[in-house]
């Protein structure tokens, strides 16, 4: 039952991971950029601190596309099990600089507050508008992505995204405000500025919590288990899956599974159950990197045998 663990069957999940990252990339760089000299110019601290965001996000992607490498390198000596924790591990420390960068914002803003400072011009009004549509529409193709290979990052990256939408809106409310309301409205800037540093809190937060929890070999989604259980209750021979543990690593996944059969079997017919079984699996779902599976005496009544009894069948 040896079989060397591989992810060539993974290979399209990882390019489309690639794919959406330097798009992402691409994007925030650019809007960073732009946002920044503009908050700079214009002396918008909501404008400033959408930029450190946005400029923030390249610096998660970068750290996301590292990881995505080091998760494909195939299994050494060191690491029989792979490399696919690679991108929890860059989760964890992306969601610790993402939060540090909210920080130093809401620091910021709270000094500003009692400060006077200049109304900002209307053309950062459409500045602030763009950046929502470009960030809802990042959120929403990541998202795609995200649901087809089961990449935690990139899901966090979707909210992250969607947190920025929000942001950006919260920040071109605030200038509308100063806009309309004059010096009396000055503040509203700087407590836009607060409201994108919640929004970051939180995504930071939750990608923590996703990240750390793939680290700590957390049960996968109750939906992927049912049909990997659904999926190993169909193979010829198999009477019963007694225990199933599925934990994520990365884009993959691997099973641990306590199979029931006959106990009239012998070993070299449990041996073909689980073979076969194993090998059902992994041509099923392409994200599976290994499936590890041990074999238990079915303890009901011979009645309750189904047509699945035996493994020529």
């Amino acid at each position: 039952m040896a079989r060397e663990i591989s992810n060539e069957a993974a290979r399209p999940l990882y390019r489309q991971v690639v794919r959406a990252a330097y798009i992402g990339l691409t994007v925030n760089f650019v809007l960073g950029i732009v946002k920044a000299l503009a908050g700079i110019a214009t002396g918008s601290f909501a404008l400033i601190s959408d930029a450190v965001n946005s400029l923030g996000d390249v610096l998660t992607t970068v750290a996301v596309l590292a990881a995505i490498y080091f998760a494909q390198k195939p299994p050494d000596d060191e690491h029989p099990y792979g490399h696919t924790r690679a991108e929890a591990i860059a989760g964890v420390n992306v969601a610790l600089v993402v939060f540090l960068s909210a920080i130093w914002v809401g620091y910021e803003a709270l000094v500003r507050l009692p400060e006077q400072h200049e109304i900002p011009p209307s053309w950062t009004l459409w500045i602030a508008g763009i950046n929502v549509l470009i960030k809802e529409a990042l959120y929403r193709y990541k998202l795609s992505v995200a649901k087809k290979t089961s990449s935690s990052a990139i899901m966090a990256h979707a909210w992250d995204h969607r947190a920025d939408a929000f942001s950006a809106l919260a920040a071109l409310i605030g200038l509308g405000v100063v806009r309309l309301g004059g010096g009396s409205f000055i503040w509203a800037d700087e407590v836009a500025a607060l409201v994108i540093v919640a929004a970051i809190v939180h995504s930071a937060y939750r990608l923590f919590c996703k990240s750390a929890s793939e680290l700590m070999d957390a049960q996968a989604d109750d939906e992927f288990v049912a049909q990997v259980r659904k999926c190993s209750l169909a193979v010829p021979g198999v009477l019963g899956v007694e225990t199933l543990w599925v934990r994520k690593s990365g884009l993959e996944y691997f099973v641990d599974i306590h199979l029931e059969v006959d106990p009239e079997m012998t070993v070299r017919e449990g041996h073909e159950v689980s073979h076969q079984l194993r090998e059902v699996l992994l041509s099923t779902f392409p994200s599976l990197r290994d499936v590890l599976v041990h074999i238990e005496p079915f303890e009901g009544e011979a009645s309750d045998y189904t047509s699945n009894a035996s493994p020529s069948n």
